[in-house]
Formats: C-alpha cells, structure tokens, sequence
C-alpha cells in the first residue's frame, strides 16, 4: 500500500467518526420561520449557509430519481463555490477562468493564493486537486482531496475522485470505499455505481 494510501484509511476513520452524530440523534436544523427569542441572536451567514447545506444534503439522500438528485446537487456545488470572501471568490472565478482558456498553471497558482487565504474552503482543494489529477501528479492530487474532505465531508466529488486515483494505482479495495462513500452522499451517480459494480465482486470480503 502507498503512502498516499495508508493516509486515506486514517481518513476515513477520523471522516467516519465526525460524520457520525453522537449518541445516533440527528440534530435538526433551526426552523428559519421561528422567531429569536430576546436571549437568542439572529443566525449569522455562515450558520444559515450551514443549515441550508445540511436541509440540501437531507434532500438529495432522499432523491427518488437522478434527475430530482442531479438538481439538488446543482444547488449544493452553486453553495459549495461561495467562500463568504470576496476576494477568495474573485480568485476562484479567474483560477476556473483560466481553465477555460487552458491555462492549468495559472489557474494553479491561484488557487494557491486561494487555499492561503480561506484554508477552510473545501471547494478550494478539490479544485486544486482536480487541476493535479489533469497533470498527473496523483500524490498532490489525493492530499488536497484528502483536505478537501477533512473540511467537508459530504463532498461527494471528492469521493469520488479519490475512488478513481485509487483505482488507477490499484488500490482497489480503497477505490470502492472511497464510492461507496460517493454514493452514501449522492446515490444517483450513475459512473460510481458502475464502478462499485465493477470492484465489489473483486474486493469484498478482502480485508484492506
């Protein structure tokens, strides 16, 4: 197993264990309509952002078809790309701009300055890993996954673009962790799903 590899297990545990609500209650998030009491402040941004990320997510594990989940995930990834900075976001959009002219270095750099100024952007990381998978640098690609999803565990794409860098380098009993996670999120990826098809029969009942 690579470096790389015995990183990501440690990864899952520490993602499993945050993902899980203590003692099996979920907590629910705070009606919007309900009125702050006189103790009570009104919700800040970032704490309705969060709310309206984790009623999004609630949504789209309970979509009844690919077509319901693929525009609830459309609002989660629009979500996903707001920093709440205006200067990491104007960055961000000159990083994908510079991808649309085909410029991954550039856009690279970028998303380095980016990845300084709002570390806790998960977004950030997945895109700068994505630009790393395009140049083959695997090892760079899988870390900023890796921080990607220590930040935001539900990014289901980051899911999944581990899932395929591990299963470019064999690591196939990783990959299929690594969709099943993807899946457990979004359950109507029609390409992880193939591909769990295609590696459970191989890997299950193998210890990693």
């Amino acid at each position: 197993m690579t470096p790389a590899a015995r990183l990501l297990v440690l990864l899952f545990m520490a993602t499993a264990l945050a993902a899980a609500p203590a003692g099996g209650v979920v907590a629910q998030p705070p009606d919007e309509h309900q009125t702050p009491g006189a103790d009570e402040q009104p919700a800040s941004p970032e704490a309705r952002r969060a709310a309206q990320l984790d009623r999004l997510f609630e949504r789209l594990g309970n979509s009844r078809d690919a077509a319901e989940a693929a525009g609830i995930a459309r609002l989660i990834e629009r979500q996903w790309l707001r920093s709440g900075s205006d200067t990491a976001d104007l960055l961000m959009s000159r990083a994908l701009a510079a991808v649309r002219m085909g410029n991954p270095p550039l856009a690279i750099e970028l998303l380095d300055r980016v990845v300084v100024l709002e570390a806790g952007w998960a977004e950030a990381w997945a895109r700068r890993a994505a630009l790393f998978g395009m140049l083959g640098d695997r090892e760079r690609a899988i870390f900023d996954l890796q921080q990607a999803i220590a930040r935001e565990p539900r990014h289901y794409e980051a899911w999944t673009a581990l899932g395929r860098l591990f299963e470019a380098e064999e690591e196939k009993a990783l990959a299929l962790r690594a969709y099943r996670q993807a899946l457990a999120i979004h359950p109507h990826l029609e390409t992880v799903k193939a591909a769990v098809e295609r590696l459970a029969p191989e890997v299950d009942g193998r210890d990693i």
